[in-house]
């Protein structure tokens, strides 16, 4: 049986094998920072209160672990069997997102202009880093914070994005429509819609190959 504690624990477990604040582990998964205070764990009459299932399956998502991995922090162990992930992942200041020879043709990072980053946590073979060096996107991602950036994962609606090219100035933002175009002799444009955090305005951009739009996996303070 699931108690609140072990979900509680789970969740705190979860934001401490990411190197984050129950704060900063509700921002990762688009939440409100508040979300998973320790202040919001009872009503004020004293009853548990439980995360709801949105918000954990966001939270899953935000981080890559599964739900056998969440069960495993449920009771107090590491989300696989000894102990966290870890890996090695190529890192770049967001202001040099420009540079054409961080990407090759297929907008999968390459090259020697990277540095390395430790991470423990869950991330697939592409994924890369990078350091937020202004404070433009505040107060979604701080400066300071490293975004953990996944260019082979599907867009969903809601996702965080990364948007960036050899052409183009990088900036942050979330899916808030995804449609296609059906243009006479020619073939359907996939478009989505992106609303841009912090300074950034939101407009609408069309997926052509040459703006890379790739999903934030995770923020990590």
């Amino acid at each position: 049986m699931i108690s609140h504690e072990d979900i509680w624990r789970a969740l705190d477990l979860l934001a401490t094998e990411r190197g984050m604040t129950p704060s900063g582990l509700a921002r990762a998964a688009g939440l409100d920072s508040t979300t998973f205070n320790p202040s919001k764990r009872m009503t004020p009459a004293g009853r548990p209160r439980w995360p709801g299932t949105e918000s954990l399956a966001r939270t899953l998502s935000a981080t890559g672990i599964s739900l056998e991995g969440f069960g495993r922090l449920m009771n107090g162990h590491g989300d696989r069997p000894g102990g966290a992930h870890h890996a090695h992942l190529r890192i770049v200041p967001f202001s040099e997102l420009g540079q054409a020879e961080l990407f090759d043709e297929s907008g999968l990072p390459c090259g020697d202009r990277w540095e390395t980053w430790d991470f423990h946590g869950l991330a697939d073979h592409h994924s890369y880093a990078v350091l937020v060096d202004s404070d433009n996107m505040e107060p979604v991602f701080r400066n300071g914070a490293v975004l953990v950036v996944s260019p082979t994962a599907a867009i969903r609606q809601h996702d965080r994005v990364l948007l960036h090219g050899p052409d183009s100035h990088p900036f942050c933002g979330i899916v808030t429509d995804r449609w296609h175009d059906a243009l006479p002799s020619a073939p359907l444009h996939e478009r989505i819609r992106i609303r841009g955090v912090g300074r950034i305005e939101g407009e609408t951009i069309e997926m052509d190959g040459d703006t890379r739009v790739h999903r934030i996996a995770m923020a990590c303070l």
